[in-house]
This record gives C-alpha cells, structure tokens and sequence, in this order.
C-alpha cells in the first residue's frame, strides 16, 4: 500500500468533541492522512447531528478510510452503519461508552439520551472489519456488556486492561497501542 493508496484516518471523538491532550488529538496531529470529525455548534447531544457530521466528515474523503472512535463517538460510527452504505476499510472502536446503563453524575441521564435518539444501542453486525478496545475499569461502561456489543457487532474484542475511560482523565494523552491496532485495520 503506498501512502497515496492509504486509506485516511478519521477520527470520531466523543461528546466532548476535541480535547488537546486526548489521545486521539495526538494521534491526528503525527498521522500523514488523517481527518476528524468537526466538534457541533448546535444539537451538541443530538445522536442524527452527530451522526450527520461523520457522514458530512466521510464525503469529504476519497478513497478507503479507517474510523477512529472513542467513547461515544463508538456509538456515533454504529449508528452511522445502521443507515448509510459508503464502504469502510475497517474501524477501532475504543472504550465505548454504554449509553444504555446509567451514566456517573455529570453526564447525560438516560432519558436525556433516549430523547436525543441515542437507544437503543444498534446490534446489527458492522459492514465493516472492526476491532473494539475495552477497559476493565471504564467508569463509563462495564468490561463484559462492552464484551456483548462486540459480539453483536461481528467485532474482534481486545482487552485492554485498567486504562479507564482511556482519556487525559485515565491518564492518556498517548495511547500507542492505537497504532498497532489501526495497523491490523489496515
């Protein structure tokens, strides 16, 4: 694969949009071809806006692009495969947030995130090859329902140990682990 030919990293952060010293960030600013998903002005909880941004991200793209989400920017890519067809050349799903459990105070409640289009979770297999990173201490999402999700979703399921939420919070600005399994995508 030469690096005209690779696909384009896009990133999908989670509601929290850009933080500068999250991983992802960093992982963007040192990769060649790399793209993210712009932070909302408006509808900042709304699951269609944010979905809507990643389509508006991915047609601005040619050629194969790998998706780089994280939290609930996992769950922005599923609910993005649920309904559009634009062919993915795979996608790392790290520590998704399980929108479906209560969540710890400061974040949206759950019937805040069913009134923003968030639940269910989609189950359906991705259409895409996917490699889904989980913590065994995410504060955010418990190991063996992050577990499920992967199966539903025709996922390879990666432990990643006690990293966390695997944000600046966890103590990840670098995360190189991220690079070995977009890698494996590739």
């Amino acid at each position: 694969m030469t690096p005209d030919t690779a696909p384009t990293i896009l990133i999908v952060p989670g509601l929290r949009d850009h933080v500068a010293e999250h991983w992802q960030t960093l992982l963007q600013t040192r990769l060649r071809k790399a793209a993210s998903v712009p932070p909302l002005e408006y509808d900042k909880l709304s699951c269609a806006a944010r979905v809507a941004a990643l389509d508006e991200a991915i047609a601005k793209i040619d050629g194969p692009i790998v998706l780089v989400a994280h939290s609930a920017g996992v769950m922005i890519a599923v609910h993005w495969a649920q309904i559009h067809s634009r062919p993915i050349h795979g996608a790392l799903l790290a520590a998704p947030a399980d929108l479906e459990a209560p969540m710890p105070a400061g974040y949206p409640t759950l019937d805040v995130l069913e009134d923003h289009g968030w639940l269910p979770i989609p189950r359906k297999p991705l259409p895409f090859p996917s490699i889904v990173g989980a913590s065994r201490d995410d504060p955010l999402a418990a190991f063996d329902r992050v577990a499920a999700m992967a199966v539903d979703w025709g996922s390879r399921f990666v432990d990643l140990g006690k990293v966390g939420h695997l944000n600046p919070a966890a103590g990840y600005g670098e995360w190189p682990q991220a690079d070995s399994l977009i890698r494996e995508l590739l």
